[in-house]
């Protein structure tokens, strides 16, 4: 029929929803910045944030670019420097004065005349190695019946990559408290350095104990006149 236009659908009237077009996916978000695209959600702090960034000048979002990437450096120097070093940075520390003494035995010496009588003496050599001076604060011997003394007497000191004679004299005191053959004898030296203070005992050799057990059975035995200063 002329004249007439297409019929409208009447009041009331609903398109079929097709099995495709239930299934179909949401159509995808207006983008952020176009007007209107916030919809209900325009009104929070959040979209209001991100409209005001959004009309920043260019010059402006660069210099808050540039403060960010500073407050980033700046913290992990922060955590760099509050980090703990290791421990090897530390200078190392001396050697225990023990480690870097030796003690030698060289040989028997006469004494000086008019010594008192069972008195007899020996040189000894004292090596440092390496690393603070040694101080030598005592000499000992472990029998009771001898006494001893030293030339130079302690303390004295000896530096690193030094050597020092040291005369050490003996008295019998008490026959009947001194071996008469001494197996392994040795000497006690009190060490001191600037790690700590040590008692190490220095076992001479078999020709120091051989010098020894004769020296005592000389000056314990009706022989004593035919030994030094008897």
């Amino acid at each position: 029929m002329s004249g007439v236009g297409p019929v409208e659908p009447g009041e009331g009237t609903h398109a079929w929803e097709t099995p495709e077009a239930a299934h179909a996916p949401a159509p995808a978000s207006v983008h952020a910045d176009a007007p209107g695209a916030l919809g209900a959600d325009a009104s929070t702090p959040a979209a209001r944030l991100l409209r005001g960034l959004g009309r920043r000048p260019a010059a402006h979002r660069r210099a808050a670019s540039a403060v960010l990437a500073t407050a980033v450096l700046l913290a992990g120097g922060y955590l760099w420097a509050t980090r703990p070093h290791d421990a090897e940075q530390a200078a190392p520390a001396p050697p225990f004065p023990s480690q870097v003494v030796d003690v030698s035995y060289l040989g028997e010496v006469a004494v000086p005349p008019g010594t008192r009588p069972r008195t007899f003496a020996f040189d000894l050599v004292l090596g440092v190695e390496s690393g603070p001076p040694v101080t030598v604060t005592r000499l000992a011997q472990p029998y009771l019946g001898l006494s001893l003394t030293s030339a130079p007497r302690a303390p004295f000191r000896t530096k690193a990559g030094s050597a020092r004679k040291v005369v050490i004299t003996m008295h019998v005191t008490e026959c009947g408290k001194v071996p008469k053959n001494v197996g392994l004898p040795f000497v006690d030296v009190t060490l001191r350095n600037a790690r700590a203070i040590q008692v190490h005992s220095f076992i001479l050799g078999t020709r120091y104990a051989h010098d020894l057990s004769a020296a005592i059975q000389v000056a314990c035995s009706n022989e004593s006149s035919n030994h030094q200063n008897a």
